[in-house]
C-alpha cells in the first residue's frame, strides 16, 4: 500500500529558512564572483541585438561579438573620461571646503558649548576622536571598494564575451531541465525576461538623459560651480530607487555651502530639485521606467533595502530587474502565483473575504 509522505508545516519553514541563509550567506561572501556575473547577463541581453546585427550583415560570431564588447568599453569608457575630468576640476575645491566645513565645525562646536554648559575643550576632543575614526574607516572602505571595482572591470568584459558565445548553450540547458509538456512556459518566461530587461534598462537610459539634462540646467540657472558634473553625478544616483533622489541633492548642496557666502543658493537648489524629484516621481518614472516593471512600491522599498543589505550599492541597482524577473517566474508556476501576484502593481478595489465559523452546540 502506497502512503503519500507529508512534510509537516513547521518542518516546511525550517527548510526553507535554511535554504534563504544558505542562499544569502552565498551572495554576500561569493559577491566578487556573482555581482559581474548577473552584470554581465543583463548587459549581454541588451546587447545581443547588436550581435545579432553585425552577424546578418555576414561577420563571423566571434568577430561580432568582439566588436559589440569593445564597442561597449570604449563607450563606458568615454563616459568614466568625461567624468573624471570634470571631477579633477571638482577637487580644486576640496582646500576651499576643507576651510568652510572647520570653521562651520567650530562654530557649532561653541554654540553647543553655550547652549548646554559644557566644556568646549571636551566637545572638540570627542569630535577629534570622531572624526578620526571615521576618516580612518572611510579610507579602508575605499580601499575595499577599489580592490571590488578592479575586480568587476576585469570579470565583466569576459562574463561578457563568454555568455553571447555560449547563448545558444546556455538556453539549450536551461530548456533540457524541464519536461517537453513545459517547453511552452519555459519559453514565455525567457521571452518576457529578455523583454522585460530590455525595455527596463532603455527606459532606464532615457530617463538617465533627461534627469541630466534637468539638473545640469537647474543648476547653470542656478550658477552653481560644475553644473554639468553634478548633474549627471545626480541623475545617475537617481536610478537607486526612493534613495537615490536624497543622495543627488547631497553634492550640489555641498557645492552651494562651500563656493557661495549666500544660503539663498542652497535654498534654490533645494526647491530645483523639489521640482525636478516631483516631475521624475509623477512623470518620467510611471510612463517611462515603471510601465516596463510592474513591482509595487511597497516591494520595490523592501528589495531595495535587501539588495544594499546584501550587495551595497551595486545590489540597490538590480535589486529592481532581479525582483522583476522573479515575478515573471512566479507569474509561470501555479503554487507560487499568489507570491506574483503580491509582488505586482495590481491593487485590487475591493476583497471578498469571509471567515465561516462553525459553531458546535455545547
Amino acid at each position: 500500500m502506497n502512503t503519500e509522505f507529508k512534510i509537516p508545516f513547521y518542518a516546511k519553514v525550517a527548510l526553507i529558512s535554511i535554504c534563504v541563509f544558505a542562499l544569502v550567506t552565498s551572495m554576500i561572501f561569493g559577491r566578487e564572483i556573482i555581482l559581474p556575473l548577473i552584470y554581465a547577463f543583463i548587459l549581454a541581453i541588451l546587447l545581443n541585438p547588436i550581435v545579432n546585427f553585425f552577424m546578418r550583415i555576414g561577420l563571423n560570431k566571434i568577430i561580432s561579438i568582439s566588436i559589440t564588447v569593445v564597442l561597449s568599453i570604449v563607450v563606458v569608457a568615454f563616459i568614466f573620461y568625461i567624468l573624471s575630468s570634470q571631477m579633477s576640476m571638482f577637487s580644486e575645491t576640496l582646500p576651499q571646503l576643507k576651510l568652510k566645513f572647520a570653521s562651520a565645525s567650530k562654530d557649532a562646536i561653541h554654540w553647543i558649548s553655550t547652549k548646554f554648559k559644557i566644556d568646549e575643550q571636551k566637545i572638540n576632543a570627542k569630535y577629534q576622536e570622531a572624526r578620526g575614526e571615521a576618516m580612518s574607516n572611510f579610507a579602508q572602505g575605499k580601499l575595499n571598494q577599489v580592490g571590488r571595482v578592479i575586480i568587476v572591470c576585469t570579470l565583466l568584459p569576459v562574463y561578457l564575451f563568454m555568455i553571447l558565445y555560449y547563448k545558444t548553450l546556455l538556453l539549450e540547458f536551461i530548456r533540457k531541465l524541464f519536461r517537453a509538456e513545459h517547453y511552452a512556459s519555459v519559453s514565455e518566461v525567457l521571452t518576457s525576461t529578455k523583454t522585460i530587461i530590455h525595455s527596463y534598462l532603455v527606459g532606464l537610459f532615457f530617463e538617465m538623459l533627461i534627469m541630466s539634462v534637468l539638473n545640469s540646467a537647474s543648476l547653470l540657472i542656478i550658477g552653481i560651480d560644475y553644473a554639468i558634473l553634478l548633474g549627471v553625478l545626480g541623475a545617475i544616483l537617481n536610478v537607486i530607487p526612493f534613495i537615490g533622489g536624497v543622495l543627488s541633492i547631497s553634492l550640489p548642496l555641498i557645492i552651494a555651502f562651500v563656493t557661495k557666502d549666500s544660503y539663498s543658493y542652497s535654498v534654490m537648489v533645494i526647491v530645483a530639485y523639489i521640482v525636478i524629484q516631483f516631475i521624475d516621481n509623477h512623470y518620467l518614472v510611471p510612463n517611462i521606467v515603471a510601465s516596463r516593471v510592474k513591482i509595487n512600491a511597497l516591494i520595490s522599498i523592501i528589495v531595495v533595502l535587501i539588495g544594499g543589505a546584501i550587495w551595497g550599492v551595486p545590489g540597490m541597482f538590480l535589486s529592481i530587474p532581479l525582483t522583476a524577473i522573479i515575478k515573471v517566474i512566479f507569474d509561470h508556476i501555479d503554487s507560487l502565483k499568489p507570491w506574483g501576484f503580491l509582488l505586482g502593481n495590481v491593487v485590487p478595489t475591493s476583497t471578498k473575504l469571509s471567515f465561516v465559523i462553525n459553531k458546535k452546540p455545547v
